[in-house]
């Protein structure tokens, strides 16, 4: 189990161009994520199901490119 409010991260998912996602965890797994550009901008919420279902349809690529 992770810290509650953690410090925010830059995603492994993040690429080298400055299109970057942040991210922290939250109590048992669960996971916040924001655009590292607007640090004031929304953030998704993920509780722990909801977040090892979404980062494991990232891991089988589960979400096509456009």
């Amino acid at each position: 189990m992770r810290a509650t409010g953690s410090a925010w991260f830059t995603s492994s998912y993040s690429g080298p161009n400055g299109d970057c996602v942040k991210a922290r965890y939250r109590v048992q797994d669960s996971m916040d994520l924001r655009d590292s550009k607007d640090r004031n901008g929304p953030v998704v919420a993920f509780g722990a199901h909801s977040w090892a279902a979404f980062s494991t349809a990232l891991r089988d690529d589960a979400f096509p490119a456009h």
